[in-house]
């Protein structure tokens, strides 16, 4: 089999992390004990280094991934010459989950003879540690001798093969026979596999999955690629925080071969919001709720500093950008990246994103004294920093400047702080910051609009557009029929746009990123689902809906979505599956079927 492309792998998870499980029956992709943590599986990111499970046939075969109906344990099939064998690997989450993550698979062959591989090479902490193993009589043991330990319990009579830092085994199954392995993650005692109840705790993380998205309020036209969008989602979230990443992968490449690798598995305050907006607007509240505990806490710690762009999942502020050197990356795209530095930077419209999805939240629940004291204080900055330049939604790697969109982001910040100070009877606030969001308008109309060229352009008095502008009339700024909001699509749609129509650049500008020759990011997911949100809110349903229906087609064969698509070849690019693309994918749709059936 070639080596796999990002658009080949699953995920499974336990809401505390999450692994990517390749369809040649790899699991290349795995940090524990959380999202965030140093890896013990990176084949992805060096097939050599990394380590990897693999469970596959012997010999040649051909697969096929899907998930189980309304849940995300996912079935990788093999077809091979004499059988078929279906792999089973899931994370139990809800009652079905233990103190600590453990990993459930299980290959069965349903029909015929099937010989088996198994292939179990743990590389702890990015693969900087050298791994010790073991054979024990119900499995292997492996640690790094200092602090990390993980078992693998195997069913039946597998025998393994320990070669230095590699365990073997093979098996062969006849028609009706199944057998199972779970990892356990800091263990170092292997328990024979029954003890694990394997079977059982499928049935109670599969009952769990189906109860969860049997809370979708969702009914539309779109309702296989919305529920796989939520599922993803669901995935993101860190349930001992209420915390939600931004991807659970990092140094995913924009281009093949680039250098724009980045580390997203953190919480970045704009891609909850916009994640919360989402799985609220279905009817999942529960998530909304404990992100507000979250920023509740990062409140907490900050209260004598600005906002920060992304926090740890457990809410600490520090995530120094490293380079991996011995780390070859994905496909040979380097550098391979742990941390993010643009945690360093100042982004005006986090406030506006935040302060939108709270009021939304605000008006179905009751907003305690805390919450609203965090969300006031977060009004409050941004009412005193709004005529500052920033570095704005896509974190340029240069120079501060004056973005028209984090300036929109303000006005938001301040209308939606208005409205949540009236309704709750601090007029005066109200008042305030209701002028201040006047004021704001006023400049980005003056200052923000190029009327030479009938658009709004990326920044004061810059020659560019921006895909992030078409947030205007979503957000209220100004009407979808407005000429100025008609202008800067075309804009967009004119000089951002690739040799495929539903998809759009986020923008042209210099960034301040050196890219490889030959090399450059891919066209923008969340951007293209907003160019379609707006053709949708101006009238044109039905060029709204063909163009969001061939952007339906570019997700994975399992309807998970990455960061970019590369327009040339179709391949997905950039961390994955990422939560804002599916974020934008659940609005997309909710968009399109309001605005009733196509003329």
């Amino acid at each position: 089999m070639t080596a796999l492309g990002i658009a080949d792998y699953g995920l499974i998870g336990d809401l505390h992390t999450a692994a990517l499980v390749g369809r040649n029956g790899s699991i290349d992709w795995c940090c524990a004990p959380r999202f965030d943590s140093p890896s013990v599986f990176a084949a992805l990111l060096d097939p050599a280094r990394g380590g990897r499970w693999r469970i596959s046939p012997a010999g040649s075969w051909t697969s096929a991934q899907r998930y189980l109906p309304a849940t995300n344990i996912l079935e990788t099939v093999f077809h091979l010459t004499g059988g078929v064998a279906h792999l089973i690997d899931f994370m139990p989450v809800g009652p079905a989950r233990g103190a600590s993550t453990e990993i459930h698979r299980r290959i069965h062959c349903p029909r015929g003879s099937v010989a088996l591989d198994v292939v179990f090479e743990p590389r702890f902490d990015y693969a900087r540690r050298r791994p010790w193993l073991a054979a024990r009589r119900c499995g292997v043991v492996a640690t790094d001798r200092f602090e990390q330990s993980l078992t693998v319990a195997s069913g039946g009579d597998v025998a393994w093969h320990v070669d230095g830092e590699r365990a073997t085994a093979h098996l062969r199954l006849e028609e009706g026979h199944d057998a199972w392995f779970v990892l356990r993650f800091d263990d170092d005692d292997v328990h024979p596999v029954d003890d694990y109840e394997p079977q059982r705790r499928l049935e109670t993380t599969a009952r769990w999955w189906d109860s969860w998205l049997s809370q979708s309020r969702y009914r539309g036209a779109f309702r296989l690629e919305v529920e796989r969008s939520a599922l993803a989602l669901k995935l993101c979230c860190y349930e001992p925080t209420g915390a939600i990443i931004a991807a659970p992968t990092s140094s995913l490449p924009e281009s093949p071969g680039g250098t724009r690798n980045w580390d997203y598995r953190y919480v970045w305050l704009r891609d909850a919001a916009f994640v919360l907006k989402a799985l609220d607007a279905l009817g999942f509240s529960h998530e909304a709720d404990r992100f507000l505990h979250f920023l509740r806490r990062i409140g907490r710690r900050g209260s004598d500093r600005h906002v920060q762009v992304m926090y740890t999942v457990d809410g600490h502020r520090e995530m120094p950008e490293l380079i991996l050197d011995h780390l070859a990356g994905f496909g040979g795209a380097s550098p391979v990246r742990i941390g993010n530095a643009a945690v360093e930077q100042f982004q005006l419209d986090v406030y506006g994103e935040v302060l939108e999805t709270a009021d939304a939240w605000r008006r179905a629940r009751t907003l305690s004294e805390g919450t609203w004291q965090v969300l006031r204080h977060l009004v409050e900055d941004c009412a005193a920093r709004w005529r500052e330049p920033d570095q704005s939604i896509w974190e340029p790697r240069d120079q501060p400047r004056q973005y028209v969109y984090s300036k929109v982001m303000s006005w938001v910040a301040l209308d939606r702080g208005a409205r949540m100070a009236a309704a709750l009877g601090h007029a005066a606030d109200a008042a305030r910051w209701s002028a201040e969001a006047d004021t704001v308008r006023a400049e980005v109309l003056s200052r923000g609009w190029d009327a030479g060229r009938g658009t709004f352009v990326q920044s004061y008095g810059a020659p560019y557009v921006d895909a992030a502008l078409l947030v205007m009339p979503l957000v209220g700024f100004l009407p979808p029929s407005d000429a100025r909001v008609r202008g800067t699509l075309s804009a967009v749609r004119a000089e951002l746009r690739t040799s495929c129509e539903e998809l759009i650049y986020r923008y042209r500008a210099p960034d301040g990123i050196t890219d490889r020759a030959g090399t450059g990011e891919g066209a923008f997911l969340f951007c293209s689902f907003w160019m379609i949100q707006n053709l949708a809110l101006a009238g044109e349903r039905a060029e709204a809906e063909r163009l969001f229906r061939n952007l339906l087609r570019r997700a994975s064969p399992l309807g998970l979505l990455a960061e970019q698509i590369d327009p040339a070849s179709g391949l997905q690019l950039g961390n994955f599956p990422q939560a804002l693309s599916h974020a934008a994918l659940i609005s997309t749709a909710l968009i399109v079927d309001r605005q009733g059936p196509a003329a």
